[in-house]
């Protein structure tokens, strides 16, 4: 396998062995929330669960985090809504004096007004992470169950950024929204941020009754995520193809060939692209953002609510629970982090696939569509040796 395969410079890579430590540590401090998204993988609801991890527990947890290695995984703290918990702004001072580099990623709600997010950054917290499902209040109001809620994320957003904090926009992709996609990108270049990241739906939760894009439509989505990435940096969450695409569209630029043709892209990338470029988002001038070669369980770990630890919070396959073993022993060790880095076992296409170490495909969306967590990523039709 060449080095342009391997991702080159077209995919970063992690620095550290992570089959040692993970990159990205996600806890779901909690699963209760005042929203009713329509994409919830937790299925949330308005109250906390007493078997949550407690205070002290919750300190374990991230004294264990901190002590997998240096640098120490970014710690994210979801839900949920963690604002839910009363002890957040404890628990975030507590990663800090641990030397944690701490994310939180609250919900668009009431309690996001400025003295917190605030209290966020003076507590420790070096960034946040906001939903965005649409560039009108009908649309993403619609999506998140509550009006108002694109109001509160946009003035949060404006919040963070005045006072220092990074923001990360996370936008869930469904076959309603699609259209709708250069015009979030539009607002994200407005408002600025680190990253805009695109979630490619696994039908799991609430989730389950979304009409997500076809796998042809996702193709003309991630290339289109490629162009705007020359003006905002752009990221997946669920699309591991996009590392794909990444290296075959930079080898197509390098040789001048015309990627449309080539790669077949249809109606919705034109259109796509038309509308960004109308709206100033593709630029040849600056350099895009590699992204990182992160996977299910190989440089990413979630714990739940209640401490079980999956690959990713899409998977719903626990390898352990830190009550009963430690986040080392789980990660390093368990038979199911094991398997699901060995690329060896994956089925399919994907297993067939010159990309699957640099991408390997969603387990999640794998495991949800056909109880096979190894088997082929439903959403990726690349057929394996054709690019």
């Amino acid at each position: 396998m060449t080095e342009d395969l391997q991702g080159g410079r077209s995919v970063r890579s992690m620095r550290h062995d992570e089959t040692e430590r993970p990159f990205l540590v996600i806890w779901e401090a909690t699963r209760a929330c005042a929203l009713a998204c329509q994409h919830c993988r937790a299925e949330a609801i308005p109250r906390r669960n007493p078997m949550e991890l407690s205070t002290g527990e919750a300190y374990g947890l991230m004294e264990q985090v901190a002590a997998l290695g240096r640098p120490a995984p970014i710690f994210v703290i979801t839900g949920g809504d963690p604002f839910e918990r009363p002890d957040l702004f404890k628990l975030i001072s507590r990663g800090k004096r641990l030397g944690l580099t701490i994310a939180v990623s609250p919900s668009g709600t009431a309690a996001l007004k400025r003295e917190a997010i605030q209290e966020l950054l003076d507590r420790g917290v070096t960034s946040i992470s906001l939903s965005l499902d649409g560039s009108t209040p009908q649309v993403h109001d619609d999506f998140r169950g509550v009006e108002g809620t694109f109001e509160r994320t946009i003035a949060a957003w404006q919040i963070a950024r005045e006072i220092g904090l990074k923001v990360q926009i996370n936008t869930t992709v469904t076959a309603g929204n699609v259209a709708d996609l250069p015009n979030v990108a539009a607002l994200v270049k407005e408002h600025g941020a680190m990253t805009w990241s695109a979630f490619l739906l696994v039908p799991m939760g609430r989730g389950s009754r979304l009409d997500a894009p076809t796998s042809s439509e996702t193709e003309d989505i991630l290339n289109f995520l490629y162009d705007v990435g020359t003006v905002i940096p752009t990221r997946t969450t669920e699309g591991h193809h996009f590392r794909r695409v990444v290296i075959q569209r930079d080898r197509l630029a390098s040789s001048g060939t015309d990627h449309v043709d080539s790669l077949g892209l249809g109606s919705l990338y034109l259109d796509l692209r038309q509308k960004a470029g109308a709206l100033g988002l593709i630029s040849a001038d600056r350099v895009r953002r590699a992204p990182m070669n992160v996977n299910a369980g190989s440089g990413f770990v979630f714990i739940s609510h209640t401490g079980e630890v999956q690959p990713s919070g899409f998977l719903d396959v626990s390898a352990g629970n830190v009550r009963d073993k430690t986040l080392a022993e789980i990660y390093r060790e368990s038979e199911v982090f094991v398997g699901v880095r060995d690329h060896r076992r994956l089925g399919g296409r994907c297993g067939r696939c010159e990309y699957n170490k640099v991408c390997g495909g969603s387990r999640s969306r794998a495991y949800a569509a056909t109880g096979d967590m190894w088997a082929e990523d439903p959403l990726c039709l690349y057929e394996p040796g054709s690019q």
